[in-house]
């Protein structure tokens, strides 16, 4: 993990104050961003989120789908927790929050906005990430690529009709059109896109080029986060300057999730005597989120200047510190795992 990445949370904290800043000084700038759109996608903001999601995409490989029957435990764990219960914990937890305990703190007319901007988070799993995560805690690469290549495969299939059936049920109104749109965009493209530029990759020079490649393009993925970062922060500088605690309100559920999701999985993980080195990344894959396609989705669902994109890029902000407190605690408790 690179210096620049370990103080991710510190980089977008200051393209937060960026954001806000430039947006006072210069306003019509930032309006005529926000005017650049077409079929409820706003082009600047595409541009920024391929230019994050493809590299990742490049990492992918389906040949290892084909060791998916191999040590199933990790991937059952794994495929539980992604997809039967973090979208419906964190669709609950937006509901408690929003709409109860914190319902004297904001503003009624967002509340809704944000319980999706929750669902997107809760439903959108890591595939890049995970990879650092699964590094700093000796996990098996090759079961980790396994992971991720699977969870990408059912999020092409899965990811929408989750988010529409939540928002339906938490009685937000559901663009079917955007939405599928969105996952087109940025999840089906990207990853056709990543396939074919690694299989030329493999053969040219195998894994050694496809590692020299995403080194290269990898700048161009932190760099497009942080400009979206900016970006958002910038249409929502009136909404944080007027309530600066919000930002406590909307990373509080997502601390609750990100930690809930954690200890299920590992304590699930070490239940059935999983060893360590699948235990640890599995669950780590359960608690981080893809949270590029949920700015993406956000923004084309909701807008640029919405409750549900702020949300999104909240969790941008807290999940380098969780995961590597998660980090932290996976290695200080391997000695319990199996070997």
């Amino acid at each position: 993990m690179t210096v620049f990445e370990r103080f991710l949370s510190l980089w977008v904290l200051l393209c937060i104050i960026a954001g806000i800043g430039l947006a006072t000084l210069l306003p019509g700038l930032f309006a005529a961003l926000a005017s650049l759109e077409y079929a409820s996608v706003n082009l600047v903001v595409a541009v920024l989120i391929w230019a994050m999601v493809y590299p990742m995409m490049v990492a992918v490989d389906f040949g290892a789908l084909r060791r998916v029957g191999e040590r199933p435990k990790g991937l059952i764990i794994t495929l539980v927790v992604n997809w039967l219960i973090k979208p419906f914990t964190m669709a609950a937890l937006g509901v408690l929050f929003f709409n109860y305990v914190f319902a004297d703190l904001i503003d009624p007319a967002n509340a809704g906005q944000y319980i999706a901007g929750l669902i997107l988070l809760g439903t959108a799993p890591c595939t890049a990430m995970v990879f650092v995560w699964s590094q700093l805690t000796k996990g098996d690469p090759n079961y980790t690529l396994v992971q991720v290549s699977l969870n990408d495969v059912i999020m092409v299939f899965a990811f929408a009709p989750i988010v529409a059936l939540l928002l339906g049920v938490t009685d937000i109104a559901v663009p079917w059109e955007t939405l599928v749109l969105s996952v087109v965009l940025y999840v089906v493209l990207p990853l056709i896109a990543g396939a074919i530029t690694r299989a030329r990759l493999m053969g040219q020079g195998g894994e050694e080029a496809v590692s020299a490649f995403t080194a290269r393009v990898k700048p161009a993925s932190i760099l497009g986060l942080l400009l979206t970062v900016v970006l958002l922060f910038g249409f929502q500088g009136n909404v944080i300057l007027d309530n600066p605690f919000l930002i406590l309100l909307l990373a509080t559920p997502i601390l609750i999730q990100s930690y809930g999701m954690f200890a299920l999985a590992y304590f699930w993980a070490w239940r059935w005597k999983v060893p360590h080195n699948v235990a640890a990344p599995c669950a780590l894959i359960g608690t981080s989120n893809f949270f590029e396609l949920a700015v993406a989705v956000a923004i084309g669902l909701f807008g640029l200047n919405s409750g549900a994109a702020l949300v999104t890029v909240v969790g941008v902000l807290v999940e380098v510190p969780v995961m590597l407190s998660l980090v932290w605690f996976a290695n200080r408790t391997k000695q319990s795992f199996a070997a």
